[in-house]
């Protein structure tokens, strides 16, 4: 599959090992990976709306890292915004139960991954959550 018709996928992390893992794995798979910081989102060193619009992702890795209450918030204001309408986001943690304590019965909860996982599983996961029309 060219690049030009290969499926973006954009990796929202706070690690900069698991972030260059991420896009190496998906890379792999065949997908167009980019990536950003969630903390230069939350500083306002990089916005949000001209990464999305840049990029053009149509599936979101997006890690809730420590603390989790805070960073769900950040998750959900992301996920809020105009720039990512429509979008899919798989979720990664290391600590899915906490995390789903923090987040409660969200409707914003489509799928959350806990570490270590599986990278076969999680690319599975993108590849499912990719729209269908694309």
């Amino acid at each position: 599959m060219s690049a030009e018709h290969a499926p973006v996928v954009a990796i929202f992390n706070t690690s900069e090992d698991t972030t260059a893992m991420l896009r190496v794995a998906f890379e792999h798979a065949g997908f167009v990976a980019v990536t950003v910081f969630t903390t230069a989102i939350r500083d306002g060193r990089m916005e949000l709306e001209r990464f999305m619009t840049q990029h053009r992702p149509q599936v979101i890795v997006y890690d809730i890292a420590l603390p989790y209450e805070a960073n769900w918030r950040l998750f959900l204001n992301i996920r809020d915004s105009p720039a990512c309408a429509g979008i899919a986001f798989v979720l990664t943690t290391t600590n899915v139960k906490r995390v789903r304590e923090a987040t409660g019965t969200s409707e914003a909860l489509h799928e959350i991954v806990g570490k270590p996982y599986d990278l076969g599983e999680l690319i599975s996961l993108v590849r499912a959550a990719l729209p269908r029309d694309r």
